[in-house]
């Protein structure tokens, strides 16, 4: 009776230390590595061959593209994993500063910098538009004043906690709701300050950054430039892929598990607590699950007892993408890293994406060339184009139809922005849309960023990082609070985190 006890006993003490982690993008592996050094034995479950989810890569005939995110701000939400572990990250990353973010180019031959610096952006806008230089730099100060004001209440803590709104940063943030600026649409603010439509566009542009339309999206996400211009962007020396190469490198030093080609087929659940995952039709024992998975999905494929929460179902999806990564037979000096063909009617284009679940036939085109920075990404003297329009998520469109003549217009854009004839110069073509990104990420419709903001309420919508009805299961990830973009994955699996040291 003895030992049988001391088995119980022992059993429960492995099973209280043991997590699964469903899916290894960069939510995923963030928290298994957060956990494991906490001292709990972390097992991740990947349904690919391979991490990284969205933050991926496509290697073909000497050709590297980042198939995700290009672009990274607050690198110290990367570093922070590395200095977590006592290593040094240098050791396993290099970041490199952008000069320029981005590159911006109108049909009437307009090109605009966007240099990181704030005086020097500043005096680029006041020379190639009509707005001054001086409400730029108030612009983004007041930019700056939002980010210290809602930093902590939107990203760095549960906003699912009733005692995180009796802390002093949130208790400010409430007094001075003003200089928030959540009853303002992104659009409404811009065009309060600015009267060039250039300018408009280059700042109403962030909003796409979370997946959202500027002319619904509240003014607070204006604080999005503030990270590009008064913290700075950076790129990664080998690509955006490295940084999930250096985490699985400190993955496999923490002997965190990860088992690739996993059918996960549901959450097992008993009394409202979980017990398991059931994978390939046998149960594995776990007492604690973090999802990292698309959170809609989630309730939709595993976890059959329960229902999806309607305020999920009820709000916008974020838009998702077409993508084509054209390896290019030759080099375009006049491109940069970064760079943005802006539509004529950037409201339209919005309004064909949310209303019409449509693509506009003058899409805003964004063109990113990791080659401009990372030479080994293509052959000398060639380029590895990553060309992206913005898009609606997937209601069963005619998707075949949309991309061929998405393309066309994308083509047509391009020789008319770079007076040449870009279907000569393209040697091979992959193509990501909303189905494909659904099936590779399981992203729900293609949504890439999950619900968007298309709302002043849509921060207080987001799924919490845990389950108010299931013991043991949390959530991180782009589709769950605070929201999609790397920093914001990373925030997620920080805020859970710190849920383990209340939980367990």
């Amino acid at each position: 009776m003895l030992l049988l006890s001391v088995n119980l006993f022992l059993n429960t003490l492995r099973m209280s230390k043991s997590v699964a982690v469903i899916g290894a993008g960069i939510g995923g592996l963030a928290i298994a590595i957060r956990l494991s050094l906490k001292g709990y034995q972390v097992t991740i479950f990947e349904k690919n061959s391979y991490a990284g989810g969205k933050l991926n890569q496509i290697e073909k005939d000497g050709f590297r593209f980042d198939t995700g995110p290009s672009l990274l701000t607050l690198p110290e939400s990367v570093i922070e994993l590395f200095e977590l572990a006592k290593k040094d990250y240098r050791d396993y990353l290099e970041f490199t500063k952008l000069s320029s973010t981005c590159k911006y180019f109108y049909s009437d031959g307009t090109e605009i910098n966007a240099y990181s610096e704030p005086e020097k952006f500043a005096e680029e806008i006041a020379e190639k538009t009509s707005d001054k230089k001086s409400d730029v730099l108030m612009f983004l100060d007041s930019n700056k004043r939002k980010y210290q004001l809602t930093s902590e209440i939107f990203i760095f803590n549960s906003l699912h906690k009733i005692k995180n709104y009796f802390k002093k940063e949130v208790i400010n943030g409430i007094i001075n709701i003003k200089d928030v600026d959540v009853f303002r649409t992104m659009n409404q603010a811009n065009s309060t300050l600015f009267h060039d439509k250039k300018t408009i566009q280059i700042f109403n542009r962030y909003a796409t950054y979370n997946g959202s339309n500027p002319y619904k999206a509240p003014a607070t996400l204006n604080i999005i430039s503030h990270l590009e211009h008064n913290e700075g962007a950076y790129i990664a020396k080998g690509g955006m892929y490295s940084i999930i190469k250096s985490l699985l490198d400190l993955c496999n030093q923490l002997s965190i598990k990860i088992e690739y080609n996993s059918n996960i087929e549901e959450i097992v659940t008993k009394n409202n607590k979980v017990i398991g995952l059931k994978i390939d039709n046998k149960i594995k024992e776990f007492n604690t699950v973090v999802n990292n998975m698309d959170v809609i999905n989630t309730y939709k494929k595993l976890l059959p007892n329960y229902k999806v929460p309607n305020y999920l179902t009820n709000q916008e999806g974020s838009s998702s993408a077409l993508i084509f990564y054209w390896s290019i037979n030759r080099n375009f000096p006049k491109l940069d890293l970064h760079n943005i063909l802006f539509s004529d009617n950037y409201k339209k284009e919005f309004d064909y994406i949310f209303t019409e679940k449509e693509i506009y036939k003058d899409p805003t085109v964004y063109i990113y060339i990791s080659s401009k920075y990372n030479k080994s990404d293509a052959p000398d003297g060639m380029e590895n184009w990553f060309v992206m329009i913005n898009t609606p998520y997937n209601e069963d469109q005619d998707w075949d139809k949309l991309i061929d003549q998405s393309r066309k217009n994308i083509i047509k854009k391009i020789n008319s922005f770079l007076k040449v004839d870009i279907e000569q110069n393209i040697i091979s073509e992959e193509i990501l849309d909303p189905r494909s990104i659904e099936t590779k990420t399981s992203s729900y419709r293609g949504s890439l960023y999950g619900n968007s903001s298309n709302s002043k309420f849509s921060a207080f919508l987001r799924h919490p990082n845990f389950s108010n009805k299931i013991k043991g299961l949390f959530f991180c990830g782009g589709s769950v609070h605070p929201g999609g973009g790397i920093p914001l994955a990373l925030a997620s699996a920080k805020i859970v985190s710190q849920m383990f040291d209340k939980n367990h």
